[in-house]
C-alpha cells in the first residue's frame, strides 16, 4: 500500500489531510525524530519548506540524495511564508 506523509506547518497539513495524507506537525525539537520515524513507515515523504529550513546543515542534502529512504520532496508552505531553501533552488537549477 502506498502511504504519503507530510511533515510541516498546521495550515498546509490541513489541506494535505483532506487528500488522505498522513500529517505530522512537530516543533523544532521533534523535527528530526519525526522525519526518522516517518521514513520507516511511508512510501513518499513531503517536507514543508519551513521545516526543511529548520534542519541542520547537510541533513536536507542527505535526505534528498538518499536512495535507502523513501523519496523526499520539499513542498512550498501554503501561505508562501517560506519558499524553498536557497540550497535546494541551487540543486534544482532554479536560482537566478
Amino acid at each position: 500500500m502506498i502511504t504519503i506523509t507530510f511533515i510541516g506547518d498546521e495550515a498546509s497539513a490541513a489541506g494535505f489531510r483532506l487528500l488522505g495524507v498522513d500529517c505530522i506537525c512537530p516543533d523544532r525539537e521533534a523535527l528530526m525524530s519525526s522525519i526518522e520515524s516517518a521514513q520507516k513507515q511511508t512510501t513518499l515523504l513531503l517536507l514543508g519548506a519551513q521545516a526543511a529550513q529548520q534542519l541542520p546543515e547537510g541533513v536536507l542534502d542527505d535526505l534528498l540524495a538518499s536512495s535507502l529512504a523513501p523519496p523526499v520532496v520539499v513542498v512550498p508552505d501554503l501561505r508562501g511564508l517560506s519558499g524553498m531553501p536557497d540550497r535546494l533552488r541551487q540543486q534544482l537549477g532554479l536560482s537566478e
